[in-house]
């Protein structure tokens, strides 16, 4: 047989099975570290429910794709030509989300090539850099992002009498944005805009306003912030 027909089929270097389940286990454990960064520097309204499982699984995939690669050119070409024929349907949302894939593929090929000091250096590292900085607006109710609230209020109700003792538990110092008339009249939509008190969550504000007798809709959306 041709040698250039031998070389994709030649035998890797030895491996122990214990070395290979060691090293997928401290890729497993690493690839969590990296998802629990991502979620502690990400707001929780924009971590998909399945993004941290992915970035645990590439690490292990990754450090096991490296041992079965090893030395071996031919090996390495022939995953690029059977990967390329994958196709993903889920885009990727946020540039911050593809940083996190390479994070976890890089720590996954770091295992798999036997380099723990690079892991351990490098996910400490990254994972500092990304804590430092992560946007304000993912610390909710913390100085992120102000928030607008929209209310609409039946016509005959004191706006402030029925919803500022609500608004003050929930929120920081709030500016009167605009108010209007709605349903020919028989409405009141008013806007304010601030932040969340810390501790306080977008959801048990829009709870406590639906309990209220008298509010019709309430709506809260994150400030755009400002275009230079």
């Amino acid at each position: 047989m041709p040698e250039f027909l031998r070389a994709p089929f030649a035998d890797g270097p030895a491996l122990a099975p214990l070395d290979v389940l060691i090293r997928l286990i401290v890729a497993a454990i690493l690839g969590t570290l990296v998802a629990w960064t991502y979620r502690a520097t990400r707001h929780p309204t924009e971590v998909a429910r399945t993004f941290p499982v992915t970035l645990v699984l590439l690490s292990v995939l990754i450090a096991m794709v490296t041992q079965v690669i090893g030395n071996n050119v031919a090996r390495a070409f022939s995953l690029v030509g059977a990967l390329s024929i994958v196709r993903f349907r889920t885009v990727v949302r946020d540039t911050e989300d593809t940083a996190f894939v390479i994070f976890a593929v890089v720590i996954g090929m770091a295992v798999g090539a036997r380099d723990l000091v690079v892991a351990g250096i490098g996910l400490l590292v990254t994972g500092g850099v990304a804590f430092l900085v992560r946007p304000r607006e993912s610390r909710l109710g913390t100085g992120g992002a102000p928030f607008v609230l929209h209310l609409r209020v039946g016509i005959g109700h004191d706006i402030e009498a029925i919803v500022g003792g609500t608004l003050d538990a929930h929120m920081g110092t709030r500016q009167l944005m605009s108010m209007s008339t709605a349903k020919q009249g028989l409405a009141v939509d008013v806007s304010f805009v601030g932040p969340l008190k810390p501790g306080m969550d977008a959801q048990t504000l829009v709870k406590a306003l639906n309990r209220i007798d008298g509010v019709q809709t309430v709506e809260l959306a994150r400030q755009a912030p400002a275009q230079d």
